[in-house]
């Protein structure tokens, strides 16, 4: 579907294509998950294929927002944005604002309806049609919508623009074929669709030999990758793959689902030594009811069999995973169920959120809509109960020795405690000091340390000597340098300041409401 609506966005007919683009520079804004994270890279790969340029802190001549329709409010904080926005674009008639991604795809006219002085609007499935949405928006000074009901080219075709040299996104699937009732992906994303193995591991090569050490494999259900070219173990397969890439250092994936989650895969995880020993696996209830209502096809039992079956083959691996407080239906008994399952499997971490109702979902028709009081009161009981886990968990790595793979971004005291970051492998945050007269680190290069503290979401390691602190100086740093001097910055060893626009690489934190 292909609408033009009135806009105030400005241009000539006798501008050529790169002309237009030629200097004017962009700023992308991504909402949601890992995927839409994803989907920003071609973003930003697309408009500087097509001539724009990184604004780089300064008011963008061409805002995009990737936007979520999961989480909750997610219309409110896009239309919020966009009116921070129109007295600015108002300043700035040459500016031009674009939305894409799931609210996009499931809102459509009502964007331009609301905020009409945005200039394109695009869905899931047509990520490539930004700059030509763009061009065609200042040519004929009318708002363009674009909507496609069905993927036209796979988006890791696309151009891309990885803010990240260390580590990267690779998508190995896209869609979902779960019918989860509280979901709207599967409606706006689509059937899972599955990428070749030789065209993932051809990305993958692409980005060791860009400097890259880490990769995460990235789809809705990345373990039941395979099924539509009818292969089962297609998944175990392209990790042990993985394995076989020189240079390649860490391999992670996210997100598994429970009920397809098979021993092949936990073996592969266990043999492969650059897949890592960290695990996400959504739980959402524990309470079998729940799961039923959720239609979550898996068990409370399955899922602690899961878990059992993977510390056994790697008992050093952390858990994390996704829990819904709330969930339409659910009784004291049931999350009582939730907390008992949460104690039993000791996550590192989870992402815990309110339930709250998704236009389009069927759990949003569903009777006993838990009031909010209630949900809140049950959501502090969980959150309290898991920070207690994490903090115990924590507690454990005390005298551990971790490698740790410096991250560019530091913590928000790195000012005062002079501490950079980094991720080891089963990917606890560990913010560390360097000994005096050591050598300092660059992003993407590897640090042993000893684990000296623990809290519920970080540990600390400070060497009392250099001794007790080992650096390895990496291809990733290397690359890091490389991307510093390209860009005119001095690479700075040990510094740890990040570069702004879209921020990938590493995952954040796990913000525990929505």
């Amino acid at each position: 579907m292909s609408l033009t609506y009135p806009s105030p966005a400005n241009g000539t007919e006798n501008e050529s294509s790169g002309d237009r683009a030629m200097h004017r520079t962009y700023q992308v804004r991504t909402f949601g998950c890992q995927m839409n994270v994803h989907d920003s890279e071609r973003m930003s790969g697309l408009l500087e294929a097509a001539g724009y340029v990184p604004a780089d802190g300064a008011q963008a001549d061409v805002v995009v927002f990737n936007t979520c329709a999961v989480r909750e409010n997610a219309d409110n904080k896009l239309y919020g944005n966009l009116g921070q926005l129109a007295p600015i674009k108002a300043a700035n008639p040459g500016m031009q604002i674009a939305v894409g991604g799931c609210l996009a795809q499931k809102d459509r006219e009502t964007i331009l309806k609301k905020a009409p002085w945005v200039d394109a609007v695009f869905g899931t499935h047509n990520v490539g049609a930004l700059p030509a949405l763009l061009d065609r928006a200042r040519h004929n000074s009318e708002a363009q919508l674009e909507i496609l009901e069905s993927l036209d080219v796979f988006p890791s075709t696309l151009p891309t623009k990885r803010d990240s040299v260390y580590s990267g996104w690779v998508s190995i699937s896209v869609g979902c074929n779960n019918t989860c009732t509280f979901c709207i992906v599967p409606a706006l994303r689509g059937k899972e669709k599955d990428r070749r193995p030789g065209e993932i591991l051809a990305e993958v090569q692409a980005l060791v030999d860009d400097g890259a050490i880490e990769v995460t494999l990235l789809g809705q259900n990345v373990n039941s990758y395979g099924v539509e070219f009818g292969d089962r173990q297609a998944f175990s397969k392209l990790l042990r793959a993985c394995g076989e890439i020189p240079g390649l250092e860490r391999v992670r994936f996210t997100s598994p689902h429970p009920a397809a989650f098979t021993d092949d895969v936990i073996d592969a995880m266990a043999e492969t030594p650059n897949v890592m020993p960290q695990l996400h696996m959504p739980l959402q209830s524990g309470s079998d009811k729940v799961l039923r209502d959720m239609k979550r096809s898996y068990r409370s039992a399955k899922f602690l069999g899961i878990l059992d079956k993977v510390r056994a083959k790697m008992p050093h691996a952390a858990i994390s995973t996704d829990i819904i407080v709330g969930f339409p239906g659910e009784t004291e008994e049931d999350f009582q169920a939730t907390l008992d399952v949460v104690e039993k499997s000791r996550f590192a971490t989870a992402f815990t959120f309110q339930y709250s109702k998704r236009p389009g979902t069927p759990a949003a028709d569903l009777p006993d809509q838990l009031p909010k009081a209630v949900v809140q009161e049950r959501f502090e009981r969980l959150t309290a109960l898991q920070d207690r886990i994490a903090a115990e968990e924590n507690a454990k790595q005390l005298g551990r020795r971790v490698e740790v793979m410096v991250t560019a971004h530091s913590g928000r005291k790195s000012e005062e405690t002079h501490r950079l970051s980094g991720r080891s492998q089963d990917q606890r945050l560990v913010h560390f000091t360097v000994p005096e007269g050591a050598p300092a680190p660059r992003p993407g290069d590897l640090v042993t340390v000893t684990i000296t503290e623990a809290a519920a979401f970080h540990l600390v390691a400070d060497p009392a000597t250099a001794a007790d602190y080992s650096l390895r100086r990496s291809r990733a740093g290397d690359a890091w340098d490389r991307a510093q001097a390209d860009s005119c910055g001095a690479p700075a060893p040990g510094a740890a300041a990040g570069r702004t626009g879209v921020s990938l690489g590493m995952p954040a934190l796990p913000v525990r409401s929505r």
